[in-house]
């Protein structure tokens, strides 16, 4: 397929103002296409309700952080003239207009859907082909499977970041789809490899339940990173170094709170730290190496999913050590980035990267360059989408 000049991403950012992480996701696919040479949009949706203040009250559209973190992020990364806010759907457009939306993506060669999160029946029919891409491998699947949720409908293309999915090891439902599968990218410009700090803490930046809810199918529970993460609260106790976490829970959690507190773990307060892309970065800059523990979904499926989170350390040049998914056989995961399945190889592991410290930061930026950089991710998934490149990479 000839390639038009333009890809479209659609996603959520503006309804989790202050998460830099979940930020980076797209910033991730808009600077790398942008590295390119592809002229790239962002895509979002507001609606009355999710609109609040920075203190997280209830607010009108025009006061809200929501709007405000959206244009702070897309102007600090130079993106200031190429994304809109659909509020209200569509009562009101902020950056592009609805007609300048309409016409970039009637002229687009993809709109990218992540989780098919827009919904604006306008620009979705303006979209000459639309793919949907799935971060969060088997969520989605099954509860299409169970009825309680169609996000696929409407779209030409489904890409994943579960490589293991349509393999018969992976448990992921394929619902007779073909699936395109893709690693995340990193646009290593954004993320240079930064000096070691072998007296770091192994750090971790996650959320204890985040948005979904466990899901019981074919006879299985599925459960979320609650469910993994008491398998391994004792580490910091086996091993010689700080644990870290930058923890999105809810005060509520009294008794897992008090485990982790009674096993060592040093909390911080993730919007202290990583707030917004910025200080994310600098967060994991300061780290020495991460300690991942996925979702109990995403072990048992072994999908083969890998944390966006997981990839930004590694470009640092931050070892990981990575509940085991599936990866094993994806990745060379001696040196660099090291994976468990029990408590024993966790703590094996956080030892044997706390051994060799230089060699194992070494071999993490060398991963990421490998298998993650997005001048690479980006420009095979466009080949497997049948999209030529254009042949104009964007000076660095």
């Amino acid at each position: 397929m000839q390639a038009n000049g333009t890809i479209i991403l659609a996603g959520s950012l503006a309804q989790r103002p202050g998460v830099g992480g979940h930020t980076w996701v797209f910033l991730q696919y808009l600077l790398g296409f942008r590295r390119l040479g592809w002229d790239v949009v962002f895509l979002d949706e507001l609606q009355p309700q999710m609109c609040v203040d920075a203190r997280g009250a209830a607010c009108t559209f025009e006061a809200s952080e929501n709007l405000r973190y959206l244009r702070r992020v897309m102007e600090g990364f130079g993106l200031g003239d190429a994304f809109s806010l659909i509020y209200n759907r569509g009562e009101q457009w902020v950056g592009l207009s609805r007609q300048q939306v309409l016409e970039r993506v009637r002229r687009s060669a993809v709109l990218i859907n992540v989780m098919g999160f827009l919904s604006h029946p306008d620009v979705l029919a303006a979209a000459p082909r639309r793919a949907f891409l799935d971060i969060d491998p088997g969520f989605g699947q099954m509860w299409r499977e169970l009825g309680w949720a169609d996000l696929f409908a409407g779209h030409d293309d489904f890409i994943t970041i579960g490589l293991n999915v349509g393999r018969p090891e992976c448990k992921v439902p394929t619902l007779g789809m073909k699936w395109i599968t893709t690693p995340q990218p990193v646009v290593l410009e954004q993320w240079p490899a930064r000096a070691a700090v072998p007296d770091g803490a192994f750090t971790s930046i996650l959320s204890w339940r985040g948005p979904f809810g466990p899901i019981e199918y074919q006879g299985k529970a599925y459960g979320l990173r609650v469910h993994a993460f008491r398998q391994f609260v004792e580490l910091p106790r086996l091993v010689s170094r700080k644990f870290e976490l930058a923890l999105d829970i809810h005060p509520s959690e009294t008794r897992d709170l008090a485990l982790l507190d009674s096993n060592h773990w040093v909390r911080v307060n993730p919007s202290d730290v990583a707030g917004d892309p910025w200080k994310y970065r600098e967060y994991i800059a300061a780290s020495a190496a991460e300690f991942m523990v996925a979702k109990h979904l995403y072990v048992e499926t072994g999908g083969g999913w890998i944390s966006d989170r997981s990839i930004c350390y590694l470009a640092s040049g931050r070892p990981v050590l990575a509940q085991d998914t599936g990866i094993r056989d994806l990745y060379p995961v001696g040196e660099g980035l090291r994976t468990f399945s029990n408590l024993d190889e966790a703590r094996a592991g956080a030892e044997a990267i706390c051994a060799d410290y230089p060699r194992h930061a070494r071999a993490a930026r060398a991963l990421a360059e490998n298998f993650f950089d997005s001048d690479k991710v980006l420009g095979r998934l466009l080949a497997k989408l049948g999209i030529e490149s254009l042949d104009r990479k964007a000076s660095t």
